[in-house]
């Protein structure tokens, strides 16, 4: 899959604090903001990414 023209790029965050240890983040500074996007998977769930990535297109294309 290609980038998107002007994307931003995302990369890594250090992980620094105990709270978050085990989520996976995404750290993008744009001027004077830094966002952090905390990534985190319930370990109750019965539908697997790829099932849930599926759904959510299939959804997508009823929609058009």
């Amino acid at each position: 899959m290609s980038k998107a023209k002007n994307a931003p790029e995302m990369t890594a965050a250090p992980q620094t604090g105990t709270e978050h240890k085990d989520e996976p983040a995404l750290v993008k500074k744009i001027g004077k903001t830094t966002y952090v996007v905390r990534v985190h998977f319930s370990k109750t769930s019965k539908e697997t990414m790829s099932d849930k990535i599926k759904r959510m297109l299939k959804n997508e294309v009823e929609q058009m």
